[in-house]
C-alpha cells in the first residue's frame, strides 16, 4: 500500500529522525521515498529594512536546500531505496501537499517539530495543518517520544490501537493501519487493538428509575461490544485477513475520549477477546468522525491525541469521494453499518 512515501525535512537532525522508519516501511513495500524541504525566507531578512531580502537569495536558500537533501539521499539510512528530492520556495505546509500530489505520495512520514531559527520551521504546527488536510496518510513521530521498534520476536509483536466510534468514517483508519503494521513488523507479524471509548448515555436520571437508568447504559455498552465483535470478524475473514496480525479489543466506557485512547495506548489493558496485556507503539485514527448520541467527533479527538500523546500517531483522512460514500453508508463495512444504526 505505502509505495511512495514523502519525507518532509528542514536540515535538523530531529526532522531526521524519520528517516529509519520511513527507510523500513519503503523496503518493506518494495517502495521508494521522496526528500522535501520547503525553503522560506529567514525571519532576519523578513523583518528588517536594513536589510532587504534579494531574490539571488532565494536561490542561494534552495541551492543549499537541494544539497542537504541529495546528500541524505546518499546516506546509509537509505542505501538500496530509491529516493527522490526536491526543495521548493514557499509556505511549508503547502509545499509539502503539492510535492505530496504531485508525486502520487501514499504516505507523509515526519517528527512533530524542528528546530526553530532563521533556516528552520516547526514541523509541530506544520502537522497539525498536514493532518487537516492532506488526503493521503500521515505518520507523526515525537521528537521527545517513542520511536517505533524494528522486528522484534522475542518481546511480543508490534502493536497499534485503532480507536472507533462506530461510524463508517472511524473505520477509515483500519486498513492503513494494518499495512503500517505489517510493514514496520516484517519479517514478523504486527498486532491490532481495537479501542471504542463509549460515552455515557445523557439521561435525566431524576426521570428515570435507577434500573431504567442501569438498562439503557448496559444496552449502550451490549451494543458496542456486538459492533466490535463484528469488526473483528470482518477483518480476520476479509482481505486484511492474508496480513496475519494478532487481533485484540475493548470497550470502555468514560467521558473523555482523547484520554482513555492515550491511557489504553501508552499504558496497556487486559483486552477483551485475548487477555493479552500490554502497550501499544503506535495509534491510529481518522480525522473526521459523526457525532450524535455514542458517536464523537474524531477530528478534535484527534487533535487533542496529536498535541498529548509521546506515541506515533497516524492519521488517516478519508477522500472526499470516500466521506460521502462512508456517509451513505456503502463499502466495505455498509451492512455492518445498517445493523449498527438500525
Amino acid at each position: 500500500m505505502y509505495k511512495r512515501i514523502l519525507v518532509p525535512l528542514d536540515g535538523s537532525t530531529r526532522a531526521e529522525s524519520a528517516l529509519p522508519v520511513a527507510s523500513r516501511i519503503a523496503r518493506a513495500s518494495g517502495g521508494s521515498i521522496v526528500l522535501v524541504q520547503a525553503v522560506t525566507i529567514p525571519a532576519l531578512y523578513e523583518t528588517s529594512l536594513a536589510a532587504p531580502y534579494k531574490p539571488d537569495l532565494i536561490e542561494a536558500e534552495i541551492n543549499g536546500a537541494e544539497d542537504y537533501l541529495k546528500s541524505l539521499a546518499q546516506s546509509e539510512a537509505l542505501a538500496g531505496i530509491k529516493t527522490e528530492t526536491s526543495a521548493l520556495f514557499g509556505a511549508v505546509a503547502q509545499i509539502i501537499l503539492s510535492v505530496a500530489t504531485s508525486y502520487n505520495i501514499d504516505l507523509i512520514v515526519m517528527t512533530s517539530r524542528g528546530k526553530t531559527g532563521m533556516k528552520r520551521w516547526v514541523l509541530g504546527s506544520v502537522a497539525q495543518k498536514l493532518t487537516r488536510h492532506s488526503p493521503m496518510p500521515v505518520l507523526v513521530l515525537r521528537e521527545a517520544g517513542t520511536m517505533l521498534p524494528g522486528p522484534r520476536p522475542d518481546s511480543g509483536p508490534l502493536r497499534a490501537l485503532v480507536t472507533l466510534d462506530g461510524s463508517a468514517l472511524a473505520k477509515t483508519a483500519l486498513e492503513p493501519a494494518a499495512q503500517m503494521v505489517a510493514a514496520l513488523a516484517a519479517p514478523g507479524h504486527g498486532a491490532l487493538h481495537l479501542l471504542r471509548v463509549v460515552r455515557p448515555p445523557q439521561l435525566d436520571e431524576k426521570k428515570l428509575s435507577p434500573e431504567k437508568v442501569a438498562s439503557l447504559k448496559s444496552a449502550a455498552l451490549h451494543k458496542a461490544i456486538t459492533y466490535m465483535h463484528a469488526i473483528v470478524t470482518h477483518l480476520r475473514e476479509g482481505p486484511l485477513g492474508a496480513l496475519n496480525l494478532a487481533i485484540t479489543w475493548s470497550v470502555v466506557p468514560d467521558d473523555d475520549t482523547a484520554g482513555t485512547i492515550m491511557h489504553v495506548a501508552e499504558g496497556g489493558e487486559d483486552a477483551e477477546g485475548a487477555g493479552v496485556p500490554g502497550r501499544c507503539d503506535l495509534i491510529a485514527m481518522a480525522t473526521h468522525g459523526r457525532s450524535g448520541f455514542q458517536h464523537w467527533v474524531l477530528g478534535s479527538v484527534t487533535e487533542r491525541v496529536l498535541g498529548a500523546t509521546r506515541l506515533p500517531l497516524l492519521i488517516v483522512r478519508p477522500p472526499e469521494t470516500e466521506f460521502h460514500r462512508a456517509g451513505n453508508g456503502s463499502g466495505a463495512f455498509a451492512a455492518m453499518e445498517r445493523v449498527e444504526i438500525g
